[in-house]
């Protein structure tokens, strides 16, 4: 039986580098997760809509399975901002930036949030699948090539994401604990599948 296809709607070849490293290998024969960039608007409202919405318009566009991302970053002290317009923020303050909007703030802590749209194809109800992971903002460390990661440190570690082995990162993250849940329900879909095929004597 051939794998089952999801698009993933990104252009940035670092997170589907990721994203396929923490959903491994060994699952290739399940499902394969492709890589389709795809035109979609920005939208403003709660993260969990957002997902929904561009999950829905990216499976209109391609006629597909597609997957979706939308990733916060919430600073306690702030409400939750700056939340899901975090790249805004980046893009004009970049990652040494960041830290300074909590100055005059004693909370320093903050959570990352990743919130993984899932749509079966046009039509279908879209899914979402969040993951959190608490930490705190801190002055950049380490390398600056992959967004915020350099300024958030999680709890129990004295490394911040861009500091930190992929490895490590890959099993704490917020994106991982989104696609271990999204994972799950996409091996589900191929086992439903399976069961679904005549079977032949």
């Amino acid at each position: 039986m051939a794998p089952y296809v999801v698009k993933f709607a990104t252009g940035n070849k670092k997170k589907l580098q990721e994203v396929q490293q923490i959903i491994g290998v060994e699952h290739s024969e399940r499902f394969v997760l492709d890589a389709v960039d795809v035109d979609l608007p920005e939208l403003q409202g709660e993260p969990e809509d957002i997902a929904k919405e561009k999950a829905r318009l990216a499976a209109e566009s391609i006629g597909g399975a597609v997957l979706v991302e939308d990733t916060s970053l919430c600073f306690n002290a702030m409400g939750g901002l700056p939340g899901p317009y975090i790249k805004w923020f980046l893009k004009e303050l970049g990652p040494a930036g960041l830290p300074k909007m909590l100055t005059g703030f004693e909370d320093k802590t903050a959570y990352a949030q990743c919130i993984f749209g899932f749509c079966a194809g046009p039509g279908e109800d879209p899914l979402v699948f969040v993951g959190r992971t608490p930490g705190s903002i801190v002055e950049a460390r380490g390398p600056t090539d992959f967004g915020w990661d350099p300024i958030f440190l999680p709890d129990g570690f004295d490394e911040t994401y861009a500091q930190m082995a992929k490895e490590v990162k890959n099993t704490i993250s917020h994106r991982y604990r989104a696609l271990d849940k999204c994972r799950d329900h996409l091996l589900s879909i191929t086992q439903e599948n399976d069961q679904k095929k005549p079977r032949t004597e």
